[in-house]
């Protein structure tokens, strides 16, 4: 069957296009959240690490779950608690409240990226796939675009508004349960369980989730990091000009993910993961050598294209690379190599705080390129 045609892919699109309300949606009410508890700047951003730091250390175990009990069971339960939790934030009394609750929000966002890649990648073989998990990625960089407009107009309203859009996965979780194939028959018994963990992490898949890493450590440590700081402190502009260069590269992510699918038919996943982080090295090099802000947008748009070349590769890679035993095993361990490069990414580039720390991206996107040809 083609991606375009089944009711489970529209329905795990879906699924995926409320996964980015995590951050991007809460990121513009960080300053509101500061100065309604009294907080500093770095105790507030405290609710971004407390959502990714979950997922580090539960997705492989979320993805063997999910190969035992049926991914659809995991993804629907995910999508429930990822939507209360959320909206009881709105309700928290103090921020450590609001910070525990987050805490286990994570845990359910892990379970909706998890799932969300796992039905895709078993559902479908070949080009195919590739199409499917090119979708999610576009999914996941519409999301990205779009929620900080959603999650600034709503802070303006007040501090806790945001975190009401959450409870939109209700509604989401019960069309899952409805258009997502049931069909599922347990692919690890349970005495195995500890054996499926240890089979994912193979010295042949090493270099896929270093570039899972990698992307997700670039994107938020160079996109949604520095680049809003050099725009502002370099070239004056206002947060409106910041957040139109930053959507650019998120739509060049979009774009590239839907047609990477279609090109994967003709080129194999080593090669496309490598283009993706030649993209990386050159959009790092460009924001680093650009003198203007188009010319920063312009470098922008090349790392977005990275994005949507690599991640769509990746996925699929693994995919090909595990038995249906250990697939969602497999590709949870992608997860948390990206929720470990979406936490330390922004650290990393910040911690520096100066342009130049994008010479060490080029570097260590370069480094990445070589392990992807060599040994993906």
């Amino acid at each position: 069957m083609e991606p375009g045609r089944s009711r489970t892919v529209a329905a795990v699109l879906l699924s995926t296009l409320v996964a980015p309300l995590g951050v991007p949606l809460v990121s513009p009410a960080l300053p509101a959240i500061r100065d309604a508890f009294g907080l500093t700047a770095a105790t507030a951003s405290l609710l971004v690490s407390a959502y990714f730091l979950p997922g580090v250390v539960l997705a492989p175990v979320v993805g063997t779950v999910a190969d035992r009990v049926g991914p659809r069971r995991v993804l629907v339960g995910s999508l429930v608690g990822f939507g209360v939790t959320g909206g009881a934030i709105a309700a928290a009394p103090t921020f450590a409240a609001a910070l525990a609750i987050r805490v286990v929000q994570g845990v359910a966002a892990t379970g909706v990226f998890v799932t969300a890649v796992v039905i895709l990648g078993a559902r479908f073989e070949g080009a195919s796939r590739r199409v499917a998990l090119g979708w999610n990625v576009a999914a996941l960089s519409a999301g990205a675009a779009v929620y900080p407009l959603v999650g600034g107009a709503l802070a303006a309203v007040s501090w806790n508004a945001p975190f009401l859009a959450y409870l939109v996965a209700l509604p989401v979780a019960l069309v899952a349960h409805v258009a997502i194939d049931s069909t599922h028959r347990p692919a690890v018994a349970p005495s195995r369980l500890r054996a499926a963990l240890g089979a994912v992490a193979t010295l042949d898949r090493w270099p896929l989730y270093l570039s899972a890493f990698l992307s997700d450590a670039f994107l938020l440590g160079v996109v949604l990091t520095t680049v809003p700081f050099l725009l502002a402190g370099e070239y004056g502009l206002s947060s409106v000009g910041v957040g139109a260069i930053v959507t650019a590269g998120m739509g060049a992510a979009f774009v590239v993910s839907l047609a990477g699918g279609r090109l994967g038919s003709h080129v194999s996943n080593r090669a496309l993961i490598a283009a993706g982080h030649g993209c990386y090295a050159v959009g790092m090099a460009g924001v680093w050598l650009a003198g203007s802000p188009v010319g920063v947008a312009a470098a922008v748009v090349v790392h977005g294209a990275g994005v949507g070349l690599s991640l769509p590769a990746v996925d699929a890679a693994i995919s090909d690379r595990s038995t249906a035993g250990a697939r969602a095993g497999a590709l949870g361990l992608r997860v948390s190599a990206s929720f470990a490069g979406r936490t330390l990414g922004p650290v990393a580039f910040a911690a520096v705080g100066d342009p130049s720390a994008l010479l060490g991206g080029v570097a260590i996107a370069g480094i990445g390129l070589l392990a992807v040809a060599r040994g993906a």
